[in-house]
């Protein structure tokens, strides 16, 4: 059972099915005991690298994007 369609958003992105394993195992590393935390990042990831605002390189390597008031993008 999934709580979020980041499958989909992820094919939306161009993103492959062994890079979406890479992803949701970088993602369980991370939050090992908080399975929906976990999809939840994942599902933002994979829209991040969908809207262009992250690499999938970035992504997997755990590096994050924020959105400014301005609506400019900056690594945090």
């Amino acid at each position: 059972m999934y709580y979020f369609d980041f499958e989909k958003v992820a094919r939306q992105a161009g993103i492959s099915a062994a890079q979406l394993k890479q992803l949701c195992e970088a993602m369980h590393r991370e939050f090992p005991s908080d399975e929906m935390l976990r999809e939840l990042h994942v599902l933002r990831a994979c829209m991040a690298v969908r809207d262009g605002l992250i690499s999938l390189e970035d992504a997997l390597r755990g590096e994050a994007v924020t959105e400014g008031k301005s609506g400019t993008t900056a690594e945090a």
